[in-house]
């Protein structure tokens, strides 16, 4: 990035000549706000982890429920046998007895087993409740990844419109910077004819050197943002669609706080999450004073073996049929703590949604003041910009007449842009606050998207500003002789 050099009675040198164009392949149009979205749900990794979870808990279920259904077994094996043997007697030997009277044997043969076994469990509290849990644990991710998409969208749109206001902000402190510097350049004309005094001239460098150090960083916020939305979608985009100006600016729709209230109670994912739960720690307290509970299963089972020892092959095979029960009667304590720990988490998971809902109740009265508060700020920041206007063109007038001085006239300067820059803030203020009060209602999805996409305009903000042709030094710069009307 290249960054202009101003200086007393000389040329201007170019401002910007590529940013970020090392970076970039220009698309055939600018992408709107829905085409982000769409890109961010499809390449999101922390969405495509969360999706990837929810099918984790949702395979649990099938796990614990396999408790419950038949269980078949088999297994068998082949075995060669040696056998080694030998005896010595210690008895004397008899008349025609060998000598040592010593005798031995050997043996090989080789076994074939096969086990078949089926189970069936008729009684078993314990998986039944697992089965609820991980029903429950299920019902809970939904929500958990709800919320997600939820967080997702609001996070792609306010990316997009913090890179629409970092712009907006830019270019103001362009203007600002190539306003004061004409004003640096003119004090220093009069000073060279006796005009002014030098601290005048001082006066007009450090409010000049000032406004450069603000479009410095503006800037680096306009990268910084940028970044943001790459890392969110995984995608660059040279170029999006601005906002326009006459966007609806509306209090919020129904203009009640209470409804709004009611909407997060009642729909915010992460408040149906906690409370979700809620269910799914009283299952784990129903799963522990289970485990004190006897068990009965079915069974079937059937057995074959064949071997050839002592040279005789032969078989034999066996089945049995019943039932089995099982009846825990001490495990040392084990069914007594589980239960204290499971209250205990129940307990917490109360609190917690307790504590997650009285959060989305404030979040939700926050952001329905701040929308409504910024309702009236943007025109309340529409007027400033008339009204600094107006007293700049004063302050230059009496400046010119000999009863202001230059540091009127900067002040006013800085004054009019900054009123610029903070109705840029105001606008964008109000289109996130807007969505983000959707989201704490739990209202908040694609549609809510289209609908905000709709205000945008088609015209393209790119990342590339031409260079200085000389003429118009800037020519995305506001100019200094006519300050903008709001909107510009």
């Amino acid at each position: 990035m290249r960054l202009a050099h101003w200086a007393v009675n000389a040329p201007l040198r170019p401002l910007m000549a590529a940013v970020f164009a090392a970076s970039f392949v220009l698309p055939a149009q600018a992408a709107d706000l829905l085409t982000i979205t769409r890109d961010a749900l499809e390449n999101n990794a922390e969405l495509s982890s969360a999706r990837f979870e929810y099918l984790s808990v949702e395979a649990a279920k099938d796990i614990a429920k396999a408790g419950l259904l038949p269980q078949i077994n088999a297994s068998g094996n082949v075995t060669h046998n040696e056998q080694y043997e030998s005896q010595t007697s210690s008895r004397l030997p008899t008349e025609g007895a060998g000598v040592g009277n010593v005798s031995s044997g050997d043996d090989r043969y080789n076994t074939v087993s096969l086990s078949l076994e089926a189970t069936q469990a008729l009684y078993d509290e314990v998986t039944r409740r697992e089965v609820t849990q991980a029903a429950n644990q299920i019902d809970q991710q939904v929500y958990l990844l709800a919320a997600t998409e939820q967080q997702l969208l609001i996070d792609v749109a306010s990316a997009y419109f913090d890179i629409l206001r970092a712009y907006e902000i830019l270019e103001a402190r362009l203007a600002q910077e190539r306003a004061i510097g004409r004003q640096l350049e003119q004090a220093g004309e009069q000073f060279e004819v006796g005009l002014i005094a030098i601290t005048e001239v001082e006066e007009a460098r450090a409010t000049f050197d000032q406004s450069r150090a603000d479009r410095i960083a503006a800037e680096s916020n306009l990268q910084v943002t940028f970044e943001e939305l790459e890392q969110l979608t995984g995608q660059r985009y040279a170029s999006i669609e601005a906002l326009g100006d006459s966007m609806p600016v509306d209090l919020p729709e129904p203009s009640s706080r209470d409804y709004w209230v009611e909407q997060a109670i009642e729909r915010n994912p992460l408040v149906l999450a906690q409370q979700a739960g809620i269910d799914v720690a009283r299952s784990g307290v129903a799963i522990a004073r289970a485990s004190g509970l006897p068990t009965l299963q079915a069974f079937g089972n059937y057995q074959y073996g064949e071997s050839d020892i002592d040279n005789t092959t032969g078989e034999d095979s066996s089945s049995q049929v019943g039932l089995s029960a099982n009846l825990p009667i001490y495990t040392g304590g084990r069914t007594s703590a589980s239960i204290r720990q499971g209250t205990y988490q129940l307990e917490s998971s109360q609190y917690d949604f307790e504590s997650q809902r009285r959060s989305s109740i404030q979040q939700v009265r926050s952001l329905y003041t701040q929308v409504s508060n910024d309702v009236e700020t943007i025109e309340a920041r529409e007027q400033a910009i008339v009204s600094n206007q107006s007293a700049l063109e004063a302050t230059r007038a009496g400046y010119e007449v000999g009863t202001r001085n230059i540091v009127d006239v900067l002040n006013a300067e800085q004054n009019l842009y900054n009123a610029i820059a903070n109705y840029a803030e105001a606008r964008y203020d109000y289109v996130v606050n807007l969505l983000s009060l959707r989201q704490q209602a739990g209202l908040l999805d694609v549609e809510s998207i289209e609908e905000v996409n709709a205000w945008l305009t088609g015209d393209e903000v790119n990342f590339i500003l031409p260079e200085s042709d000389g003429n118009d030094r800037y020519e995305n710069a506001l100019d200094i002789g006519a300050p903008p009307q709001p909107g510009m």
